[in-house]
C-alpha cells in the first residue's frame, strides 16, 4: 500500500508555498509500510494530499516532496524532467558547461548534474536518489549521449541520509581533466579529484564580471583551479593565485598555460596567514578577490563563521590600494545577506576603510534559488570600493 504521512497541524503552509522537505518532527503519524527510500505520499492534517516524495527514516528530512500530483517516478518522468531542465539552460544560452539539474530548485532534490563539455558529474545526495542511480544514469545517457558520466557523491552530506560517501564511473568514460569552455576561456576541469563536482559552475558570469575590476595587481585568494585568475588575467597586469592546495595551485598552472597566459603566478600557503603577510610586509593590491569555502555549515556555526569572514576581509581590504577593489564571497546559505553586509560594515570599520559598494551579485541562472526555499538561495558575491 505504501507510506501515507499525515502531518501535525498546520504544518502543510510551508510546504504548500513549494518548499520540499518533511522534517520528521512535523509528523503526526505514518500509515502503511513499504522500503526505505520508496515513494511516500504526504497530506496535511485534515487529509489534504500535498505531494510525493522519497522517505528515509534515518533523516531529519523524513520526506524530500517532487511530486505534486498523481504523478509515479518512472523512467517517463525522469527522463521528461531532466530533459525540461535541460531545455530551461538551453534557453538562457548554456551549451558547454553548466548545471542542468539543481536538486529541490529543479523539483528533484538531493540530485544535481553538471554538464562540463561531453561529460556529466553527478551527485546523489539522498537516500531516495542512491537507489535510483541506475535509472538517473540511464536517462543521462538518453539525453545527452555523453561520453561519461562520473560520480562525485564523496560529501559528507550523506551521512545524514545513513550512507556513506562514494564517487567513480558511471558510464562509458572520463579523463583526469575534461576540456570546457568558459566565457571565452578554455579550462581544464578536475572532475575526480576537484572540488564539489569538479569546478563550481556558480560563479561564472561572477568571474566574468571581475573583468572590469581587474585593472593592474590583482590578488585571487582561495583561488581552486583559477577560474577567478584567468578572467583577471584578461585584464591585469599580474594575478596572483593563492591556495593551500598544490593540486589546485598545478590546475591554475595548467589552465594558464592553455590560455597563453604568462602574467598569473601561484602562491601556496593558508590564505588567512599570507593575507596578515601582506599586511605586515606592506605589500598591497589594486584588486584583492575571496571566494572562500563555506566557513559554516550549520546554523550553530554562524558566529564562528562571522568571526572568519571579518578576519579575511580586515586583511584584504587593509591591503586593497586606495581606490582599488575587493571582491568578496560567500556560499553559505547562513551567512544571510544581511549577515553578510552587517560583517562587512564591521571588517570596513576595524581597518579604518571607507567602503563602497558598486555590486552585488548572486549564483549563475543555472543554479535558480527557489522564493520558498531560503536554502536554493545560497551565494553572496560583492565587489567594494576601498579608500
Amino acid at each position: 500500500m505504501g507510506y501515507n504521512i499525515f502531518l501535525k497541524k498546520s504544518e502543510e503552509k510551508r510546504l504548500l508555498s513549494g518548499h520540499s522537505w518533511v522534517y520528521a518532527n512535523e509528523v503526526e503519524r505514518i500509515d502503511g509500510k513499504d522500503k526505505n527510500g520508496s515513494l511516500a505520499s504526504v497530506y496535511s492534517h485534515d487529509g489534504r494530499f500535498i505531494g510525493k516524495g522519497y522517505i528515509n527514516h534515518l533523516s531529519k528530512i523524513l520526506v524530500r516532496i517532487f511530486i505534486r500530483d498523481d504523478s509515479l517516478d518512472t523512467e517517463d518522468f525522469y527522463l521528461k524532467r531532466i530533459s525540461e531542465c535541460n531545455e530551461a539552460r538551453r534557453k538562457l544560452g548554456y551549451t558547454n558547461c553548466y548545471r542542468v539539474v539543481f536538486a529541490e530548485s529543479d523539483d528533484l532534490p538531493a540530485l544535481i548534474v553538471d554538464r562540463y563539455g561531453d561529460y556529466l558529474s553527478i551527485q546523489l545526495l539522498s537516500l531516495g536518489m542512491d537507489l535510483r542511480r541506475d535509472l538517473v544514469t540511464r536517462c543521462l545517457v538518453k539525453i545527452f549521449s555523453p561520453k561519461g558520466i562520473y560520480e562525485r557523491s564523496d560529501v559528507a552530506v550523506r551521512k545524514k541520509e545513513g550512507l556513506e560517501p562514494v564517487k567513480g564511473l558511471l558510464y562509458g568514460e572520463v579523463p583526469d581533466f575534461c576540456p570546457i569552455v568558459e566565457n571565452g576561456l578554455k579550462m581544464l576541469v578536475d572532475v575526480k579529484e576537484g572540488q564539489k563536482t569538479g569546478y563550481f559552475l556558480d560563479q561564472k558570469e561572477n568571474r566574468f564580471a571581475v573583468r572590469r575590476y581587474s585593472k593592474g595587481e590583482v590578488l585571487d585568494c582561495f583561488c581552486n583551479s583559477g577560474g577567478f585568475s584567468m578572467n583577471a588575467a584578461t585584464a591585469a597586469t599580474h594575478v596572483t593565485a593563492c591556495d593551500i592546495s598544490p593540486l589546485a595551485l598545478s590546475n591554475v598552472k595548467a589552465n594558464a598555460d592553455l590560455n597563453g597566459f604568462a602574467n598569473i603566478s601561484t602562491l601556496q600557503g593558508d590564505v588567512f596567514d599570507l593575507l596578515r603577510d601582506f599586511r605586515r610586509s606592506g605589500r598591497t593590491f589594486d584588486t584583492v578577490i575571496l571566494d572562500p569555502p563555506a566557513f559554516c555549515k550549520s546554523a550553530n556555526e554562524v558566529k564562528d563563521a562571522c568571526r572568519g569572514y571579518k578576519d579575511i576581509n580586515i586583511s584584504a581590504m587593509k591591503i586593497v590600494r586606495p581606490g582599488g577593489y575587493l571582491v568578496t564571497c560567500s556560499c553559505s546559505h547562513y551567512m544571510t545577506r544581511t549577515l553578510f553586509e552587517k560583517m562587512l560594515t564591521e571588517a570596513a570599520c576595524e581597518a579604518g576603510k571607507t567602503v563602497r559598494i558598486l555590486e552585488t551579485r548572486t549564483q549563475a541562472p543555472d543554479h535558480p534559488a527557489r522564493l520558498s526555499m531560503d536554502e536554493t538561495c545560497y551565494l553572496k558575491f560583492y565587489v567594494l570600493q576601498v579608500d
